[in-house]
């Protein structure tokens, strides 16, 4: 299975009339927030893709166009505190940042892990009928210690650490800590995770064959 997944910044190669020669073939659009509702939009409808999304820190509630408004990309599934399965792939998401001001999408540390431990009795029914937790988990920030910076904004989150850890996704993509060297490592591995810093754009192709298979009969 194929994933494009974006976030922070729009790309004028994405946000093109070329996309759909660009990526005939993806499967499944990830967007992990900061990004235009019509941006997310344009790039589902240009691929004929599903659209999975959280918003990030800069998002907002409510997007006005000429169109009307928009409280979420039309057709677009927020992921935040959900668990879904699409094609076999199991998915789930947290949106927004660590907060450094008033705002919206913005929570605590604490928060946070209310926002994931909502979503832990879900991985354990996902055990129990799929034989596994999780396969990719989506959030705007990073986890702790990986692609985070010490400043406030730009921290990691502990709950995601955690999640990882005990959960054991095969992918996590996530935005918010933008790219500017092209040295800077925007893919690491913590146990058995791919975590992937989407900033721009990433294509991903995700193999989930040798994750264990569902019971029969459920």
């Amino acid at each position: 299975m194929k994933i494009l997944s974006l976030s922070d910044t729009i790309v004028q190669t994405i946000y093109s009339p070329l996309l759909r020669r660009k990526y005939p073939d993806v499967d499944l659009i990830i967007a992990c927030g900061d990004l235009p509702y019509y941006y997310s939009e344009y790039v589902s409808t240009i691929l004929d893709a599903p659209l999975l999304f959280v918003r990030g820190n800069h998002d907002k509630e409510i997007e006005y166009s000429v169109e009307g408004e928009r409280r979420a990309p039309l057709g677009g599934m927020d992921l935040h505190r959900r668990i879904t399965e699409y094609r076999g792939l199991l998915l789930a998401g947290v949106e927004g940042s660590l907060r450094y001001h008033p705002g919206l999408f913005q929570y605590t540390q604490s928060e946070m892990w209310q926002h994931v431990f909502t979503m832990v009795p879900g991985f354990f029914r996902n055990k129990m009928i799929f034989g596994r937790y999780l396969d990719v988990f989506v959030s705007h920030a990073p986890p702790r210690g990986i692609h985070d910076k010490e400043d406030q904004t730009h921290q990691g989150i502990n709950a995601f650490r955690w999640l990882l850890q005990v959960f054991q996704p095969a992918y996590h993509f996530h935005g918010h800590i933008h790219v500017y060297r092209p040295d800077e490592v925007v893919v690491s591995i913590l146990g058995s995770t791919q975590v992937i810093n989407t900033f721009g754009h990433r294509d991903t192709i995700v193999d989930n064959s040798k994750r264990p298979a569902p019971p029969e009969n459920v």
